[in-house]
């Protein structure tokens, strides 16, 4: 009997001429995504940034040189697809592990079983890993030697970034490809070929379905082919049929069989940091709507207020800054009032403080200014506080010279008197000509001309007279 693939149902023997396959009758039981699994380049959909002709990726797996691979992207993009048309493409032995499944002994027997291979017969193992993010440090520790030495290919599948949860090592020794979520006219080409196809998809039903039907399974799906195509089956499959026999898909069954859009969201990987970025991005660009757009899809998928709140307080500061400084004010007073009512309404302030933000005058002077000053603090030589800044509030202070010459500022006209308070000169703060800190900068400018004339022109104290 023949041996099952892993990636698909049992299959029928081979016809007796090569030039006209026969049909592969897979197991009803299996879902419509399974059965419409791309059986080569031709049939797979999406990723043409790596896939389209003359790609690297492509003539990499036309040519059976594929070296150790990495697949990582939302689920329903095709890396286990992917992973199987290379299978089918190589001459290699396939193996294949699951990072949720296997264990440490599952691997050590495969990888001995592909170095009894390679020594005894010449033929190399292609290893794909399921959900190898799964897989703890340990046990990505242990394919280490063998992908090295090239006793195994590893093509590696995640939902999750592998530059955070795949070790180092084993990311260096491997190509690492991002897969995009499915584009809606991409994913409107699967519906419709599953439609089509009587041999694998719904092609033996008589069905008809309406534009608006599959145009709402493709936007909801959210570039999922999985889901789309099975939310397609739900319907074939749920829907009775009219007296010609035909089973009607309309809006109204479609909504019922996808209904509530899941956004693709998970709170410690990429698309938390990736959300999280663009709304902040949204902010200091000044686009109001992408910024409530961005706050919305981190309300609906669940995020923490708090953590949401931390990051407006944080860019009120950092991109509004002296320019608008009742930014910072109402973002704390945002982050307050979330802690305090939560969800549902703390979407409310926490919208509020994001939009002030997002249309308040710019200024990212403070940040810049104290980030250099702290690289001359961790660079530069450090400065010694001047005598005449120095605490004389002590006992003995007077007689150290402490507190000698300083000049108490309200005692001046304009509250400001020009002296040395750093004990050389050095500038870190360049005030923006945003909103408020246009005034800011007038002030400034003005104290600082002041105390660059009076530097100029004091007399050192060694050529004052006795």
């Amino acid at each position: 009997m023949a041996q099952v693939d892993l990636f698909t149902a049992p299959v029928l023997p081979a016809p007796a001429s090569a030039e006209e396959p026969g049909p592969v009758a897979y197991a009803t039981s299996a879902p419509l995504a399974a059965r419409m699994r791309p059986r080569d380049l031709a049939e797979y959909a999406g990723q043409s940034h790596i896939l389209a002709p003359g790609q690297l990726l492509r003539r990499a797996i036309e040519a059976d040189r594929v070296q150790s691979l990495i697949f990582y992207g939302p689920p329903g993009t095709g890396k286990t697809s992917l992973a199987q048309i290379i299978a089918a493409q190589t001459r290699a032995k396939f193996e294949r592990l699951s990072g949720v499944e296997s264990n440490v002994a599952d691997m050590r027997r495969v990888l001995s079983g592909a170095s009894n291979r390679l020594l005894n017969t010449g033929q190399p193992t292609l290893l794909f890993i399921d959900e190898i993010h799964r897989f703890n440090k340990a046990q990505q520790d242990v394919l280490l030697p063998d992908v090295e030495s090239g006793v195994v290919k590893l093509v590696g599948a995640t939902t999750h970034n592998p530059f955070f949860f795949v070790n180092s090592p084993l990311v260096s020794r491997s190509q690492v490809f991002e897969l995009r979520p499915l584009t809606e006219a991409e994913l409107l080409g699967l519906l419709r070929r599953a439609l089509a196809d009587g041999e694998r998809g719904l092609g033996h039903l008589r069905i008809r379905a309406d534009d608006d039907a599959l145009a709402h399974i493709v936007r909801v799906s959210d570039g999922d082919a999985r889901k789309a195509l099975n939310s397609l089956e739900i319907a074939a499959l749920t829907t009775p049929p009219v007296a010609d026999g035909v089973i009607p898909i309309d809006l109204a069954v479609a909504e019922q069989c996808i209904q509530k859009k899941a956004v693709v969201y998970d709170g410690d990987g990429d698309a938390h940091y990736d959300t999280i970025s663009a709304f902040i991005k949204s902010m200091r660009g000044s686009d109001p709507d992408a910024t409530l757009y961005w706050l919305a899809k981190m309300i609906h998928a669940g995020e923490d207020p708090r953590f949401i709140a931390r990051r407006i307080v944080v860019h009120a500061a950092e991109d509004v800054g002296l320019a608008d400084p009742m930014a910072l004010v109402l973002a704390r007073a945002a982050a307050e009032a979330a802690e305090f009512i939560g969800w549902p309404e703390a979407r409310i302030p926490i919208a509020e403080a994001a939009l002030y933000i997002a249309t308040a005058n710019k200024s990212n002077s403070v940040i810049v200014a104290i980030d250099a000053a702290l690289e001359d603090v961790r660079s530069g030589r450090t400065l010694a506080v001047p005598s005449h800044l120095r605490d004389a509030h002590y006992k003995g202070a007077k007689q150290l010279g402490h507190g000698e010459g300083y000049q108490y500022a309200h005692d001046h006209e304009g509250h400001f008197v020009p002296q040395d308070h750093l004990g050389e000169p050095r500038r870190y703060y360049e005030p923006s000509d945003q909103g408020v800190e246009k005034k800011i900068k007038e002030r400034v400018d003005r104290w600082r001309a002041l105390t660059e004339a009076a530097r100029i022109h004091v007399v050192p104290a060694k050529d004052r007279p006795a």
